[in-house]
């Protein structure tokens, strides 16, 4: 003893927790272990061991500090981010975790993967001629997780896009057990909604477009899109399929697989639904364009033909009559490339315009249809944005009505 005073052990320890926190080299430390005496509690804090061969520390995963991957249990090796810290109340070093990922199974599935993304090279699926997007979709398919926040942005940017724009959603599991076998039997439904019988039968368009995908998550949430049963259904689908998964450096069997990838949901939507407005100010420049370019043709030729007369009229006598017989083939076909600009320029105009026309929403109003506005003209799409006894508006075609919501019944898989 070298006559100082005792400090007492809570000080002490306090002490050197706040050493330890505030040196730089023990946050974010970066570790690999195995897995031991994992413990949820109903207050929601995980406690474990993370040990190998040459020690073992103390962890906590605190409630809402960090998302703990779907199948982590005992004796799996992981990889975990945290900070040191002591539990002063026990004296115990431990390891606060900001995140944690399984590695043995994640480099399994990997392999796996590698092996699908080979085989389907070798059968010529990867190399298949991809299908194009329609220019203007009359019926749009999500298949996506049911009240995702990815479906929710879906939705919102499609109608703000293209109001009225036909969708059917078809709510599936994402993730888990049962993601494989519900991706798959979304991709059927909508392969039954693409054909035109079925369609005709159920009085709407058939679907000409296809999303499939999620928001973001770990490797393991996502895994479902690197699996053969999903990848064998988006090949074989009859119509152009839109691969949605994760985020932009998520890069999944799915996206190869599919049509077109794209980087977000969000992205998707951008990518199938063009924007109205953009359409008919396309339309009314092309219309003004065609236009001009007959007028400035056919006055191109009209100078020509006017400029061979003036030299017929200077020629000498002789070769006159081959002359006028040019002359006049050159009126003829004149004549007949003016006719064929003008009529094919029509033809075209006229189909971009029936295409616009029938996707339009008050052709749709037409055929029997009703848009439904709530009290701010916000259109409803969906029975979830309803609520028993507000007044709606109900769009016609030739006009509109009040409506109270007395009874609302929302449909299985919609």
């Amino acid at each position: 003893m070298d006559g100082s005073e005792p400090v007492a052990i809570g000080d002490f320890v306090q002490s050197l927790r706040n050493r330890l926190r505030s040196d730089e080299r023990n946050r974010n430390c970066l570790v690999r272990g195995e897995i031991r005496q994992w413990k949820p509690y109903p207050s929601g804090h995980t406690y474990f061991s993370l040990r190998d061969d040459n020690g073992q520390m103390s962890a906590v995963i605190w409630k809402g500090r960090c998302r703990i991957p779907s199948g982590i249990e005992e004796g799996q090796e992981v990889i975990v981010l945290g900070n040191v810290d002591v539990y002063a109340g026990r004296g115990q070093l431990q390891l606060i975790v900001e995140r944690i990922e399984p590695i043995r199974k994640i480099g399994a599935l990997e392999q796996e993967r590698q092996r699908l993304l080979e085989t389907l090279q070798k059968e010529g699926v990867l190399d298949r001629e991809k299908k194009t997007l329609p220019l203007f979709p009359k019926h749009l398919a999500i298949i996506t997780g049911k009240d995702s926040a990815a479906l929710a942005d879906m939705l919102r940017l499609s109608e703000t896009r293209w109001p009225g724009l036909r969708r059917t959603v078809i709510g599936v599991t994402v993730q888990g057990e049962k993601a494989v076998e519900e991706i798959t039997r979304g991709l059927s439904v909508a392969r039954s909604l693409s054909r035109i019988e079925h369609s005709e039968q159920l009085g709407i368009p058939p679907v000409d477009v296809v999303i499939v995908g999620r928001g973001g998550g770990s490797p393991e949430d996502l895994w479902a899109f690197n699996l053969e049963p999903v990848a064998r259904a988006l090949s074989t689908m009859p119509v152009p399929v839109i691969s949605a998964v994760g985020h932009e450096s998520d890069l999944l069997v799915s996206d190869v697989v599919a049509d077109v990838r794209a980087s977000t949901p969000s992205h998707a939507i951008e990518l199938a639904v063009p924007i109205l407005d953009d359409v008919l100010s396309l339309m009314v420049d092309l219309e003004d364009r065609l236009h001009r370019s007959s007028i400035r043709r056919f006055g191109e030729e009209n100078l020509r033909l006017q400029q061979l007369q003036l030299r017929l009229r200077l020629a000498p006598s002789k070769g006159l009559d081959n002359a006028v017989r040019h002359l006049e083939r050159l009126g003829n076909d004149l004549n007949g490339f003016v006719k064929s600009t003008i009529q094919n320029n029509k033809q075209r105009l006229a189909m971009l315009e029936g295409t616009l026309q029938a996707a339009h929403p008050q052709r749709v109003l037409e055929r029997g249809y009703l848009m439904t506005t709530n009290e701010k003209g916000e259109v409803i799409a969906t029975v979830k944005n309803l609520t028993a006894g507000e007044t709606v508006s109900l769009h016609f075609a030739d006009g509109t009505a009040d409506a109270n919501i007395d009874n609302i019944q929302q449909r299985e898989g919609e």
